[in-house]
């Protein structure tokens, strides 16, 4: 386990419907109040006793949040012929905001994705 721990968050809604199975209401277009943690881990802070940079971070959060808020899911080319899970978007914003940040000292990034105020799915990066 890592000795620092740091977290940012962000709300935004999105749209899709799910595909490859009966999930009745879930298959019609419908929004969701998405909550994105991104929770970076690592054991050394840098020479300002940072593990990061939560001003680079939040830069590196809007920019991601902006190509996925107030879209259809299911439109865009990261989710073509797949089924917009939760556990899915977790994880294509993960790799997405550790392409943005770089990854420096950091030993792992999670990305905790709320669909609403009762679910949620996580994708944890090992880096090194």
């Amino acid at each position: 386990m890592s000795r620092y721990t740091v977290g940012v968050i962000r709300d935004f809604i999105a749209q899709h419907f799910l595909i490859g199975g009966d999930w009745g209401r879930e298959n019609v277009l419908h929004s969701h109040p998405y909550q994105m943690e991104a929770i970076f881990e690592g054991d050394q802070l840098d020479r300002h006793q940072y593990l990061l940079d939560i001003a680079e971070v939040k830069v590196a959060l809007d920019g991601l949040i902006d190509r996925f808020a107030d879209k259809v899911l299911n439109q865009l080319p990261e989710f073509a012929d797949k089924n917009p899970s939760l556990e899915l978007f977790a994880r294509i914003l993960a790799e997405g905001l550790a392409r943005s940040i770089g990854t420096g000292s950091l030993t792992a990034l999670t990305v905790k994705l709320w669909e609403n105020d009762q679910a949620f799915a996580c994708h944890r990066i090992a880096f090194g």
